[in-house]
């Protein structure tokens, strides 16, 4: 797959029903296969809960993916290893941001691996807490207010 910073996309918002299959390829490709996490650990009973979110290449392929807790945590980013660095992971995580505020929330809350931090300092979160273990994987609290919409 070439590495360029043009690659066309379209996104996706949805339930579980409309997102899974997708969600769960993109999953299972950046968490189970690449990072060793195990597959109980990876899947959870709060799918159906959440939105999601969902990146495609101009094949149509999902290539990037992340949810929305009812709560106004985000979760389950990943993007597939060939297209990192190249903005989807942005797009999943503008989409979720965009759709909590939408939703009322006044902040989003993840738990972010350590790798990723400044990523996710970039879009204006903010780390707080201690580091922890999350299926074996180093993780930080980061915290991020979202801007109030006004309605005109």
């Amino acid at each position: 797959m070439n590495k360029n910073s043009s690659v066309c996309h379209h996104a996706v918002l949805g339930d579980w029903a409309r997102c899974g299959e997708d969600a769960t390829r993109v999953r299972h490709a950046v968490f189970i296969v690449e990072q060793g996490v195990l597959p109980e650990e990876e899947l959870d009973a709060l799918d159906p809960e959440c939105v999601h979110a969902l990146l495609y290449d101009a094949r149509g392929v999902a290539i990037a993916t992340g949810r929305l807790l009812p709560d106004g945590h985000i979760g389950r980013m990943a993007v597939l290893k060939a297209y990192r660095g190249q903005g989807a992971g942005s797009a999943v995580l503008k989409l979720l941001m965009e759709e909590a505020s939408r939703r009322g929330h006044p902040e989003v809350v993840l738990a972010a691996q350590v790798h990723a931090q400044d990523f996710y300092r970039l879009h204006g979160f903010l780390p707080e807490g201690p580091i922890f273990k999350d299926a074996g994987i180093d993780h930080v609290t980061m915290r991020c207010v979202l801007p109030r919409h006004l309605s005109l």
